[in-house]
């Protein structure tokens, strides 16, 4: 995911979190970093869920 941030903020010159964490990593600001990856697992295990209770709700025989 990291990867795919980087790849589209340097092609369309974008400022943002993958770029900013990238730079944190290589001056070794650790608590930046450490928040990114909390960000990132939270951002992916709340869309997961989310998916999840869509797939329910548009298909009647899946039950969580």
């Amino acid at each position: 995911l990291l990867g795919g941030n980087m790849i589209v903020e340097t092609v369309f010159g974008w400022p943002g979190l993958g770029r900013l964490v990238v730079e944190s990593i290589f001056l070794r600001n650790y608590p930046l970093v450490q928040a990114a990856v909390l960000f990132y697992a939270v951002t992916y295990v709340l869309l997961n869920f989310i998916a999840d209770l869509l797939y329910t709700v548009l298909n009647p025989r899946v039950k969580l």
